[in-house]
């Protein structure tokens, strides 16, 4: 079920849509770029989207469906699960005896075809359809959420009301009153045991974990207050009102939590750490679990780490050109320290484990000591912290040097002693990657000195510092724009922006003539499938690599600022240069790295 460019050309200008100059000029444009012919259609506005995508289904000989005001059975609507529906456009719209039909956008996803088949065992009718017909099927999914918890509710007895339209209203604006002194009464651990394995309050932890799955949420929030529960998702780094729970489902959800991370159901007054995962075809999760005593119960985080999620090259973080090359110059190193630095959800982690699936050779043995251990890697010997019988970093650590490592990781470098022992084992020809808690990568040299790091000791060990923070990627329907003179003037009072128009250039980022006032940047453009216009993360960088002269500042204990001044003049980019640069070649907007860059 393939369109070939020529065959779809033709029959544009058979009806009419186009004229041959047009399409000559299009062809002419996508054979340049490597992209397809209808997408220079599109873009041009010679043709728009459901134009092509009728004429395809002629072509091909399959119908055209539009879905934007169909309203899908559940039943019909789940044969395809929610994440596959939205990786692939695709959805199920109707069931006939063992025929399902399902609409698509792509004509040639043969392999998606197949796969719903082997698993509904059904026989799969293929219709196209346009965009806005999937999106809003897609939300369907949601629809089919908020009724499944209204029902849930309402089987636990706590009379979900319906509003004049006979719908049901929606549970944020509903008051419930405050729980009486009796129900705040800890109750025996039989009965929360009880109340973990009860039906509606299974299913309902099992639908916010499902939903923020779909939803590429990296933590759940479950947040007891006085007279309701509050669920939050973080998705892309920002916090987002999920649901909104009775109060008296509280007990009830925090004990299944405290189930399926094999927590104790008895304690309530203090905290809690514990894990749990999830398989099935489709992903393969953990759940890092954190539980917390608050005046009105108790708060749950719950992290998600996609155990198959992490990238596997420095590129496709987003380090780039010069500062990706000072990193695998320092990777590569046979002994010294690697560390990388940020705050906490800044993506340290997921660069390290990048680093690391670069090293894993035969050739080499590579240990870790982590807190927790948030991907399983093939090959590489992970051990995970267990403070309560001993197991710390610096112990872990110090067992870790008598098995014969060539590569250490260690989570987090947290005290005087698990430095001290990171910088004996860089001194013993070992190569040591970890992470610090530092606002750039300069600052870590006065952390290190802080925990008791003689100068000396960092200059001959430190292969490279890397600091990093992660923006929001626009979506590909994006605005693009142009700074005004006044903008202009705003940003020169807050930033060097001369200096980082010249980086900007030096990265041939722009054109060597360009102007702040010449130069594209874009905006999120708010849509349908992601309201915030937004979707997925990348990250910004700057490497600090330690060069003779930077060795000679750090001997000299020159303050760590002039440091990074040298740093810039032997052609380090900063963290808010990269920003930019990757503003400008629209991976990101000016909003967002003003955003994670404003300290």
């Amino acid at each position: 079920m393939k369109v070939e460019p020529q065959q779809l050309i033709a029959f544009v200008l058979d009806a009419g849509l186009a004229t041959k100059d047009q399409l000559d000029a299009a062809q002419q444009e996508a054979n340049k770029n490597g992209v397809k012919v209808d997408d220079v259609l599109i873009e041009k506005k010679i043709v728009s989207e459901e134009q092509l995508i009728k004429l395809k289904a002629y072509i091909l000989g399959i119908p055209f469906v539009s879905l934007e005001k169909e309203n899908i059975p559940l039943e019909v609507l789940q044969i395809i699960p929610e994440p596959i529906a939205h990786k692939y456009s695709i959805v199920a719209f109707r069931k006939t005896g063992s025929e399902l039909e399902v609409a698509m956008t792509d004509p040639e996803d043969i392999q998606t075809i197949e796969f719903i088949h082997k698993k509904a065992n059904l026989t799969i009718l293929p219709r196209l359809t346009n965009p806005q017909s999937i999106a809003m099927v897609l939300k369907q999914y949601q629809k089919s959420m908020e009724e499944e918890f209204s029902d849930l509710f309402a089987a636990k007895g706590e009379g979900v009301e319906e509003n004049e339209a006979g719908e049901f209203a929606s549970l944020e604006g509903k008051i419930i009153s405050a729980p009486k002194d009796e129900e705040k009464v800890d109750q025996k651990p039989e009965d929360l045991a009880k109340a973990a394995e009860d039906l509606p309050v299974v299913k309902i932890v099992d639908s916010l974990l499902r939903h923020a799955i779909t939803q590429s949420a990296s933590d759940i929030h479950i947040e007891p207050t006085e007279k309701e529960v509050i669920v939050r998702y973080r998705i892309d780094g920002i916090l987002h009102d999920a649901m909104t729970l009775p109060k008296k489902l509280q007990q009830g959800v925090a004990a299944r939590i405290k189930v399926l991370s094999n927590l104790r159901l008895d304690e309530h007054r203090l905290p809690q750490d514990g894990r749990f995962k999830l398989e099935t075809t489709e992903f393969k999760i953990s759940f890092r679990v954190s539980i917390i005593p608050v005046y009105d119960g108790e708060k749950i985080v719950m992290r998600l780490l996609r155990e198959e999620g992490h990238e596997n090259n420095l590129e496709s973080l987003g380090i780039q050109s010069g500062s990706l090359e000072r990193v695998m110059r320092a990777i590569h190193k046979p002994s010294g320290m690697f560390l990388v630095t940020g705050p906490t959800g800044s993506g340290k982690t997921t660069t390290l484990y990048t680093a690391m699936e670069i090293l894993n050779t035969a050739e080499v043995n590579i240990s870790t000591i982590e807190d927790p251990i948030e991907y399983r890697m093939p090959r590489v010997n992970q051990t995970q912290v267990k403070p309560q019988i001993g197991l710390t970093f610096s112990a872990g650590l110090r067992a870790l040097l008598r098995q014969d490592p060539n590569i250490i990781m260690v989570g987090e470098i947290r005290d005087t002693e698990t430095a001290s022992l990171a910088v004996n084992a860089a001194l013993t020809g070992h190569l040591v990657l970890s992470t610090l808690h530092t606002n750039s990568a300069a600052g870590a040299l006065p952390r290190l000195i802080d925990m008791g790091v003689e100068s000396f000791l960092i200059a001959s060990t430190t292969n490279a510092i890397l600091a990093q923070r992660l923006v929001r990627k626009l979506c590909p329907d994006k605005e693009k724009y142009r700074l005004s003179k006044d903008q202009v003037k705003n940003l020169a009072e807050i930033f060097t922006i001369d200096a980082i128009l010249e980086v900007m250039k030096k990265e041939k980022a722009i054109a060597p003539n360009s102007t702040w006032e010449t130069i594209d940047f874009y905006k999120a453009k708010p849509s349908k499938e992601s309201p915030s216009g937004y979707k997925g993360r990348v990250g910004i960088y700057e490497v600090l690599e330690i060069s003779d002269a930077i060795r000679d500042l750090i001997l000299k204990k020159m303050p760590y600022t002039e440091i990074e001044k040298a740093a810039k003049e032997e052609g380090m980019i900063t963290m808010l240069e990269d920003g930019f640069i990757k503003a400008a070649q629209g991976y990101t907007s000016l909003e967002e790295i003003l955003r994670v860059t404003k300290e």
